[in-house]
């Protein structure tokens, strides 16, 4: 939601008052909308059914969760296959490395790589058990933490290169990102922690959300969709889809959801 919303909203705010109108390629923008739809039904429907039956809702769902995870993990595979080999033209961006930017050896490469994720993770660790007692102090709804707060603080590196981007009038690297991003955690990293959580959970992981939780982010799939169909944007409609995200993000703080 955060990505969908603010993320995208903020380049197209940000870039659209340096730029008059900006252009990208919504080739990109409605295969990300498209599976961002997908993982959305996907949430959908265990909640759907959990509530048939209590005693047998709960064993259907923890089955279906687990078929669900497989196929979406198989689903962003055939968009990788797709974006990046079979159809890899349709994709073509028109934004180049800038000039005299040296490229990095695939060693050197690899090994930052893994030197960060091993340090973000000792960051987030620390970062989740913090922001729990700053949390109780301010008066936050776990919701609210979880949807807002660490989204935020989480993709702030992201958000960065994003907006960064947008105001060099690169809004293609902008919406691949915001979207990109989007699509990467509903469609791998949250199917890939339920099957995770089979071998090292303490209990395995369903993907049944908070109701409210699975419409905010329905709506939130729409309207991006709906709004990267044009292929051209202005500081306005970045404007309207923050102002969206700013009715999420009240109701979740007002309005924290209850337990199930």
């Amino acid at each position: 939601m955060t990505n969908t919303l603010f993320m995208l909203g903020a380049s197209f705010l940000l870039g659209g008052l340096k730029h008059h109108v900006q252009e990208y390629n919504r080739a990109g923008a409605r295969l990300h909308a498209g599976l961002l739809l997908l993982a959305t039904i996907a949430l959908v429907t265990p909640s759907a059914i959990a509530r048939t039956d209590l005693a047998a809702g709960a064993a259907m769902t923890q089955k279906l969760s687990l078929g669900l995870a497989v196929l979406l993990i198989v689903g962003y595979a055939l968009g990788l296959l797709f974006s990046l080999k079979t159809h890899r033209e349709i994709f073509a961006s028109g934004d180049h490395a800038e000039a005299g930017e040296p490229a990095w050896p695939i060693g050197l490469a690899l090994g930052t790589l893994a030197v960060v994720t091993v340090l973000v993770a000792l960051v987030s660790e620390i970062f989740v058990e913090s922001v729990q007692e700053a949390a109780k102090v301010f008066g936050m709804s776990p919701a609210f933490v979880g949807f807002v707060v660490v989204a935020l603080v989480g993709g702030a590196a992201e958000m960065t290169v994003a907006l960064s981007a947008a105001r060099k009038d690169r809004l293609d690297l902008s919406v691949g990102i915001a979207l990109g991003s989007a699509s990467q955690i509903a469609l791998f990293v949250g199917p890939v922690l339920v099957l995770l959580s089979y071998v090292i959970g303490p209990a395995p992981m369903d993907l049944q959300f908070w109701p409210g939780a699975v419409v905010m982010v329905f709506v939130a799939t729409l309207v991006a969709a709906f709004i990267t169909s044009a292929g051209r944007s202005a500081w306005f409609i970045g404007a309207l889809l923050i102002m969206v995200y700013a009715v999420f993000a009240m109701t979740l703080y007002v309005l924290p959801p209850q337990a199930q």
